[in-house]
């Protein structure tokens, strides 16, 4: 999988535990280390727990793939999942701000995501409001 398939599946996994304020930084042109940076905010330690875990298995279970490295800790309130070419940092919101890494990045691009549809549009039901009149005998 390339990179950037690889970030933006981060992003989406993430997402799917509530991760909040989801970005995914290109640092191609600024980082010989890496590809791409995810950086997610999660609400406490449990909610850390379950963003990091859904990741790790998702990506084991469906695509073979295991972080070569995981840094941090739950209690240290910042885990770094190391996929080579993405790295993903998950923080809790107060550290997140304390270390502002979309600031230190800030010459990086931001990827965008494609816009899902909205619920309301795909589980509305069509409705013909036309009511036909019948003519007059």
């Amino acid at each position: 999988m390339d990179s950037r398939k690889l970030a933006l599946l981060c992003r989406e996994l993430a997402e799917n535990r509530k991760a909040e304020n989801v970005v995914v930084l290109d640092v191609r042109q600024l980082s010989s280390i890496t590809d791409y940076f995810v950086i997610a905010s999660a609400t406490s330690e449990p909610h850390l727990r379950a963003i990091a875990d859904e990741i790790h298995e998702k990506l084991v279970e469906q695509h073979g793939m295991r972080p070569r490295a995981v840094d941090g800790t739950v209690a240290t309130a910042w885990l770094v999942l190391d996929f080579f070419d993405v790295i993903v940092h998950l923080m809790r919101a107060d550290v997140r701000q304390r270390y502002d890494l979309e600031g230190l990045w800030g010459d990086a691009a931001r990827v965008r995501a494609r816009a899902r549809p909205r619920a309301s549009a795909r589980t509305k039901p069509q409705t013909n409001t036309h009511t036909p009149v019948k003519p007059k005998p």
